[in-house]
């Protein structure tokens, strides 16, 4: 794909795993949103929720494998269905995008492969290794890699040495605090500093509230690249992980609204003016995450 494709504007989708849980998905444990994967009769769940997103006006959708995990998976006794659940995000993506009969792209989701929102403190290797064992899995129905949520350089790196030898392009999703730093207390420009290479399509907060993208905005910006963010809707301005709603021995996993809430007053149309105000800072990569809906995207889509 042309490395150039974030320049101009671009709309990505909204944040696959509460919306599959809006729609009715009981997730089982802390598997979230993997519980659709590895269930066939959610199949087709995720393939409307992603032509959803699609009819919204979405240019990206990502792979619904955000918790896929290896460690999810192990932690949840279905470590055996880790291929399987990887390639079908992959699978039934394409195939919404089939039926679509639009141009989209897919991006490959490779997410923190420990807890979401904190540094992961384990072995390189290890960490290394679950980046690599999702890629190899979904890369034949992708366009471009996305590292999802991300909390500092040796993360940012890890998942990188792995791009590199896939040979596709990625956008880099990192999660920042109401300090404005990553969890690792680096700031957004030290990460970039250290890990950027040629094959970056782009920069973007990830899975941070409205609020805190608009106080990092001019940091951004000054990275000179394409740059903009999937905002998440949570109540609770810093989101915490997952082991702190749901755990393995839940039958039915709590929803994380929850424990984080969800900000129902944040409508569609407050979501584009936000989005209005981050544009006129140059942000060209738009989209949201948790508690994001295709009515937030379809509004914002008029921003093309």
């Amino acid at each position: 794909m042309n490395l150039n494709y974030f320049l101009k504007t671009r709309i990505l989708d909204g944040g696959m795993g509460q919306e599959l849980l809006a729609r009715g998905l009981k997730a089982k444990g802390s598997l979230w949103s993997a519980t659709a994967l590895i269930e066939r009769k959610n199949h087709q769940l995720i393939i409307d929720a992603h032509l959803d997103f699609i009819k919204a006006g979405a240019d990206v959708i990502v792979t619904n494998n955000f918790s896929a995990r290896r460690t999810r998976m192990i932690e949840n006794k279905v470590e055996k269905y880790f291929n399987y659940a990887n390639e079908k995000a992959g699978e039934l993506a394409l195939k919404a995008k089939e039926i679509s009969k639009k141009n989209i792209l897919i991006a490959g989701g490779l997410p923190a492969q420990n807890n979401t929102y904190v540094l992961d403190q384990r072995d390189k290797k290890i960490i290394e290794k679950g980046f690599f064992d999702q890629a190899k899995l979904i890369k034949p129905f992708i366009d471009f890699f996305y590292l999802d949520v991300l909390c500092g350089t040796k993360e940012c790196e890890l998942a990188l040495n792995v791009v590199e030898k896939m040979n596709l392009p990625v956008l880099v999703g990192l999660h920042v605090k109401k300090n404005c730093k990553l969890p690792s207390n680096e700031s957004i420009s030290e990460v970039v500093e250290k890990c950027k290479n040629k094959n970056w399509l782009g920069i973007i907060l990830a899975c941070v509230s409205p609020e805190i993208i608009e106080k990092t905005i001019d940091e951004v910006k000054q990275l000179n690249m394409p740059f903009g963010y999937k905002a998440n809707l949570w109540k609770m301005e810093e989101p915490v992980p997952v082991h702190k709603f749901a755990t393995p021995m839940d039958e039915i996993g709590a929803n994380p609204v929850e424990t984080m809430g969800t900000r129902e007053d944040y409508t569609g149309a407050k979501f584009l003016e936000f989005s209005k105000r981050m544009t006129s800072k140059g942000a060209t990569i738009l989209g949201g995450c948790c508690e994001t809906n295709p009515s937030h995207i379809e509004k914002i889509a008029t921003l093309k």
